[in-house]
């Protein structure tokens, strides 16, 4: 799969399918998961934006350790 059309396929999904897609290669860690999902899908968002507005909306940073 190109990675133009994977970006459109993560344009498409919502947090919850992200969360089942990370589901299939990590056990446990709900919580961690769920926070990637967001923070992935808010940063779809933020690029979508025109740049003098995007520029505004800080990304919250995500420390992802072990």
């Amino acid at each position: 799969m190109s990675s133009i059309s994977q970006i459109r396929k993560l344009d498409e999904l919502t947090p919850r399918q992200i969360v089942e897609e990370l589901d299939k290669y990590i056990v446990g860690q709900a919580k961690a998961k769920k926070a990637v999902a967001i923070a992935l899908r808010n940063r779809i968002r933020r690029q979508k934006l025109p740049r003098e507005i995007a520029q505004e909306i800080l990304p919250k940073n995500i420390l992802m350790i072990g």
